[in-house]
């Protein structure tokens, strides 16, 4: 009997936990699901600067065109998780779901995927057709996005 209220105990702790976290909105680490409107607001807003690239972050970022059916998407996936986790100070990891971002496919002639968009804060953003290995995306990140 004097363990049972430890049994109700954990679970709650456990929930705070996990609730405290969820709450506090930090996406870093993670690769982000984004439609349209984070796009215009965190990476570009081309219905305003539709003639200038004009970057939206403060961070360099990683834009991932996707699919859910898609075979090399779904291999690539993992690969962007470790590489969040990794670069979780210095770049922020983005996705994006063409199958419901029709508009967003369509502006950036999105005709392959996956297609990689490696957005530096200053300059233009380069794409990257296919799945890449590990080795590459970490090639990109660290040359063209972090100039190491």
């Amino acid at each position: 009997m004097k363990y049972s209220k430890y049994l109700l105990v954990i679970p709650l702790i456990f929930l705070t936990v996990n609730c405290s976290r969820a709450q506090s909105g930090k996406s870093e680490g993670e690769v982000v699901m984004i439609g349209k409107a984070d796009f215009l607001s965190k990476i570009y807003n081309y219905e305003k600067n539709s003639s200038e690239w004009v970057y939206e972050g403060n961070k360099p970022c990683i834009v991932d065109f996707y699919a859910d059916w898609c075979g090399p998407c779904k291999r690539v996936a993992p690969i962007m998780k470790e590489l969040a986790a990794k670069y979780k100070d210095d770049v922020v990891f983005y996705k994006i779901d063409v199958d419901n971002e029709n508009e967003l496919a369509s502006v950036f002639g999105i005709s392959s995927i996956p297609t990689i968009l490696f957005v530096p804060v200053k300059g233009k953003p380069q794409a990257a057709l296919g799945a890449l290995p590990k080795e590459t995306l970490v090639e990109q990140i660290e040359s063209f996005l972090l100039d190491r």
